[in-house]
């Protein structure tokens, strides 16, 4: 089991009783003034400076006349400025609109009109690639760079200008009222804010601290984006607890290996091709994992072969969790004491419900084993859809059940697992197919490196699989030994019917795999 020091949850535990994540830094700079925070590629920051340089930024906005429940937009890779922004704008009363570094300029310019943003903090190079649509949003006033850029906008210097002054508290929160917009990556149409909570982000942080056994002696690794709830919840859910968080600007398996080691982590956090990659890395030899106590994987299904690899190297559990934006993170994990029941999500998190509806008939629960849709209920699920009524009543039901889209099974233990995707279901001569199920079998094929499965049309049968291999280093195509394989472990319907070998797979700034992008990668 884990070594978790109890000092760390007793002699040195925090306050936790909070209305908003804006009050949280204050409270960690009077506990933990000294303690590292947050290490960037370019910085290490105590809480002390954490807490002072957000509270300038909110001065500053305040000062520049951004009014409490005004919307405050950020759009970069992950970097310090960006967890000193996004604490800033909440202590500033704002609402933050964090957005998705691979939006394009449209889809960018949208978001902000849709949520009529009064401010947008960003980095030199997305403001240089999107900077011209900027033009299309009425309501920006402010603009502020975090680097050099050619777009005439406020350095963000500035925001962090002035004296300090000790008098300063955060706008007050009030739990139930609007925290932030965050903009859902649909894969039609346009995005769909969904409206967090100041609860709801608090409620997810310290419910994943909890399950998960944060600590003050936690050190976290992770890649994940700051924008994306998942990786909200890993920064802040580890402030929560006052840790350190090593935050990568960019995932690459090397360098999450090297701070592992460097930094003796005692948690990884990222989504399973993270997992796949180090474990295929040469680097994975010679680093050192001993320091882990747990690591989490979400964001998509994840191999079993993957998962006891993983454990096996590390020497530690390692913890699926499921979550979705219009959750404000996780709705379902293993609690870390917990039995860790492999290709299981986990059970709900407290003070949520979760059941599985039958497809076609939501309102008749799925006995164990029968597959339905995941549905969630409480607390951390979405005040409903920005301006959108028409998509929040069709995602949220007059009970209050949050409609997630994912296709589940529960064990009668309180155990759920995820099949797949409803959207991602290939329909294939009446038979109802799973592209993960494959995507769990093909991963095991020592050739295979990373894989995805989509849907092709078929005359014949409305839709047949077909795979994407990235192969393992020094391995060559070997599209019979690959299907022999399927062919022992699925059943004849679920093999793919071709194999394309490909260079990468496409994924979102979080790490998901986009199935939809998949017939543009190919190469062979």
């Amino acid at each position: 089991m884990p070594n978790i020091s109890a000092r760390s949850v007793t002699a040195d535990r925090l306050p936790t009783q909070l209305d908003g994540l804006g009050q949280l830094l204050p409270r960690l700079a009077a506990r933990r003034p000294d303690h590292i925070a947050l290490v960037t590629d370019d910085r290490r920051m105590t809480y002390a400076e954490l807490d002072q340089e957000s509270s300038r930024v909110a001065r500053n906005l305040m000062a520049r006349g951004i009014a409490p429940g005004e919307r405050v937009s950020i759009f970069s890779q992950n970097r310090w400025e960006w967890i000193v922004s996004y604490h800033g704008a909440l202590k500033a009363g704002a609402v933050v609109i964090p957005l998705n570094v691979m939006l394009t300029g449209e889809e960018v310019s949208y978001a902000l009109a849709d949520a009529e943003a009064a401010a947008l903090l960003a980095s030199g190079e997305r403001l240089n690639a999107v900077g011209a649509a900027l033009s299309e949003v009425p309501s920006l006033r402010l603009v502020v760079s975090f680097d050099d850029t050619t777009r005439d906008v406020q350095p963000f210097a500035d925001l962090l200008s002035g004296e300090d002054d000790p008098r300063f508290t955060p706008h007050p929160a009030d739990p139930d009222s609007l925290a932030c917009i965050a903009y859902t990556s649909g894969t039609t149409g346009r995005a769909k804010g969904a409206m967090q909570s100041h609860r709801s982000l608090v409620l997810n942080c310290a419910y994943t601290a909890t399950m998960h056994a944060r600590t003050a002696d936690d050190v976290v690794v992770t890649a994940l984006p700051a924008p994306h709830v998942y990786g909200n919840v890993a920064i802040n859910g580890t402030f929560l607890a006052g840790g350190t968080v090593v935050l990568m600007t960019r995932f690459d398996p090397a360098g999450a290996l090297d701070r592992i080691s460097r930094h003796k982590a005692t948690l990884f956090e990222g989504v399973p091709a993270m997992y796949a990659m180090m474990l295929a890395d040469p680097a994975l030899t010679d680093a050192n994992l001993d320091s882990l106590t747990r690591s989490t994987v979400g964001g998509q299904t994840i191999a079993e072969s993957v998962i006891e690899s993983w454990e096996k190297r590390s020497g530690a559990p390692l913890i699926e969790l499921w979550g979705m934006t219009e959750l404000s993170g996780l709705g379902t994990t293993h609690a870390l004491y917990a039995p860790n029941v492999h290709g299981s999500i986990g059970v709900a998190l407290p003070g949520v419900q979760i059941r599985v509806g039958e497809i076609g008939d939501l309102r008749r629960e799925c006995s164990p084993g029968e597959p339905g849709e995941l549905m969630v209920r409480g607390p951390i699920v979405t005040m409903g859809y920005y301006n959108n009524p028409d998509a929040t009543a069709e995602s949220i039901d007059a009970d209050g059940w949050l409609r997630t889209g994912d296709v589940a099974i529960q064990d009668g233990t309180g155990h759920l697992f995820v099949v797949d995707r409803l959207k991602d279901m290939i329909l294939t001569a009446g038979y109802n197919v799973y592209p993960a199920e494959i995507e769990r079998i093909l991963i095991g094929h020592p050739a295979i490196a990373l894989v995805a499965v989509g849907a092709e049309p078929d005359a014949v049968k409305g839709e047949v699989a077909h795979a994407y291999v990235v192969l393992a280093d020094g391995q060559n195509p070997d599209t019979d030994s690959i299907v022999a394989y399927c062919r022992e472990r699925l059943a004849a319907y679920k093999v793919p019917r071709a194999i394309h070998y490909v260079d990468s797979l496409p994924t979102t700034s979080s790490g998901k795999l986009m199935r939809r992008k998949l017939r543009e990668t190919r190469s062979h």
